[in-house]
């Protein structure tokens, strides 16, 4: 049986507070909970809307006990979330992209006091696809132009994703080289450097993600990529990734951590 499959989780459910409820992946969290063994006591979202749970504006109002934090709204909301899980030493799932530099200290931070779960991305594929970028980079070096295009839905609020960047800085360690990441190109750029990483964002419809990475040679190019059909995949990973860190000590835990040997 798939390791990364989906299971419930023994014993009574695990309650979870679920911020970002009235998103498009809150809905789906909540959506999938049941299901994998876990209940949402209680979301946070600044937006109303009906739910099958109580909805708080900020997370500093939440009443109902709970054994862990999905966060699935914004890089605004990071520091009140970190703050109430060692406040309640929490385990807490960070699902939220868009992180500055400050954000991922703070982060780093926090870990030394409570569990904390971060990924750019919840999907077995995705991460199977970082994996194998590292190793084509680390084949192919330099002699290999590198180019990451991701593809979003018209909503989408943080450019370029997450997952990219976790694919470039797979690259990056890959080459173990030198190398710098340009963001999209425009006017009269010169001729491409070959420590150059690409990263290019399109957003249009309802595309939930893909992600392409592209290893051009001479005479000849490398593509992998990974496309995700519905947000049911980064709901389940959400809901196995809490089940997970659940009694986990404090610590900065990732995909890797989970999958434990699978990749």
């Amino acid at each position: 049986k798939n390791r990364y499959e989906t299971v419930r989780i023994k014993g009574e459910s695990m309650k979870i507070i679920l911020i970002g409820a009235c998103g498009r992946m809150g809905k789906a969290v909540a959506a999938r909970s049941a299901e994998c063994g876990v209940q949402i006591v209680c979301g946070v979202d600044a937006v109303s809307a009906e739910l099958p749970f109580p909805l708080y504006k900020t997370v500093d109002e939440v009443t109902e006990q709970a054994d862990g934090v999905i966060d699935f709204s914004s890089a605004q909301c990071l520091k009140p979330t970190l703050a109430y899980c060692k406040k309640h030493n929490l385990p807490v799932l960070l699902a939220a992209t868009g992180y500055t530099q400050e954000d991922l200290n703070t982060i780093a931070d926090y870990a030394k006091t409570v569990a904390v779960f971060k990924t750019g991305n919840l999907s077995l594929g995705v991460n199977l696809l970082q994996m194998l970028v590292k190793k084509a980079a680390a084949a192919l070096g330099e002699t290999f132009d590198t180019e990451i295009v991701e593809r979003h839905h018209n909503r989408k609020k943080d450019a370029p994703s997450g997952t990219a960047l976790m694919l470039a800085q797979s690259v990056k360690e890959g080459r173990k080289q030198q190398s710098t990441f340009v963001y999209g190109r425009q006017g009269l750029v010169g001729e491409r450097n070959r420590a150059e990483i690409g990263i290019h964002a399109v957003r249009g419809g309802t595309n939930v993600g893909e992600h392409e990475v592209m290893f051009a040679g001479e005479d000849e190019i490398i593509t992998l990529s990974h496309s995700a059909r519905s947000r049911n995949v980064f709901a389940n990973g959400a809901l196995r990734a809490i089940g997970w860190l659940k009694d986990k000590p404090a610590g900065l835990y990732d995909m890797f951590n989970l999958l434990g040997g699978i990749l």
